[in-house]
């Protein structure tokens, strides 16, 4: 009941843009998508503690079903920003030839590899079928990782692309035939409620990972210096705030309010988000060694074309950001 009610309000902010500001457009509106889940406490703190407002930021928020959407919608100009998997940024250079562009760090990807509990071990996967976002990117390429490590190819498993999390543990519960699947939290947390079994964290098994990040098209970004500055000074001032162990209680409530789940789920949600080296990201700071890691695995099983690593990423707005606080 829990987790249908937290499908449930996501779905309407699919249906209708997630406004916190409700002005009309204007030069310091600024239209965010992102994935639900745990991930967006920095997002959420930011809005409810004031600290876009502070920075003279609205921001629209809307919540995306899969990884195709979030690309698409910001490649064509519906979103200014996304929150993501920074992977998507690439898969947009690489795949779509536009310029995406990687503005800030965020998280480790808080992903676990869970699997049925009739299975004994990871090698058991073979000839099963692995539920992911999309095949091409991100998390998906992230688990083909581990699994190789571990000595399974990927000729050896089928995939079954269903988009964001809360759709991946569903369809695990709904049909044992999907085997495995990459779920962070509360779906990680729900998942161990549910009597799936986790391998462990994929950065354990994968090494590190520059996870969710901040991107967007560099067309927009020239023409919007100034707001991306405030934008991303409000965001490290909500991670720093999120991080203060004297804001625990606050910030258990705010998930609790915006997950509309149990505060035992979103408590263990708030402990993975501060668990150093998993959670967020002190000042939301990027990982090149993570950003190095993901490079690599896409050159391995993404078979996308040879990229500029230095138009991948553009970290000078963040930088001033971060010395104006």
């Amino acid at each position: 009941m829990q987790r249908r009610q937290f499908i449930t309000s996501v779905a309407g902010g699919i249906l209708a843009p997630m406004i916190y500001h409700p002005a009309m457009a204007n030069s310091n509106t600024v239209n965010v998508i992102v994935f639900p889940g745990a991930q967006n406490l920095s997002m959420w703190v930011a809005l409810e503690k004031g600290f876009f407002k502070s920075k003279g930021v609205d921001v629209q928020l809307t919540y995306t079903m899969n990884s195709t959407e979030l690309r698409d919608g910001l490649a064509n100009g519906k979103f200014d920003i996304a929150h993501s998997a920074v992977d998507n940024s690439v898969a947009i250079v690489d795949y779509k030839e536009q310029e995406s562009v990687i503005l800030m760090g965020g998280d480790s990807s808080l992903n676990e590899l869970f699997y049925q509990p009739e299975l004994k071990t990871l090698q058991d996967i073979r000839g099963k079928v692995l539920v992911v976002d999309a095949p091409n990117t991100a998390y998906a390429l992230q688990v083909k990782k581990a699994l190789a490590l571990a000595g399974i190819p990927d000729t050896e498993y089928k995939l079954n692309p269903v988009g964001r999390t809360a759709l991946r543990l569903e369809a695990m519960q709904k049909n044992k035939e999907n085997t495995a699947a990459p779920l962070n939290p509360p779906f990680s947390i729900q998942a161990k409620q549910a009597g799936l079994k986790s391998m462990g964290r994929l950065v354990d098994l994968v090494g590190p990972y520059q996870g969710q990040g901040m991107f967007a098209m560099r067309p927009w970004i020239n023409q919007n210096a100034a707001i991306i500055e405030r934008y991303i000074s409000a965001w490290i001032l909500a991670v720093r705030w999120s991080l203060n162990p004297a804001n625990k209680n606050e910030a258990i409530e705010i998930l609790t309010k915006n997950m509309k789940l149990d505060p035992f789920i979103t408590e263990q949600s708030y402990q993975l988000l501060t668990t150093p080296g998993f959670g967020l990201d002190q000042d939301a700071q990027f990982s090149q060694k993570g950003f190095d890691n993901l490079l690599s695995i896409r050159t391995e099983f993404g078979k996308g074309r040879p990229l500029d690593e230095k138009k991948l990423v553009d970290l000078s707005f963040y930088e001033r950001a971060r010395k104006s606080l």
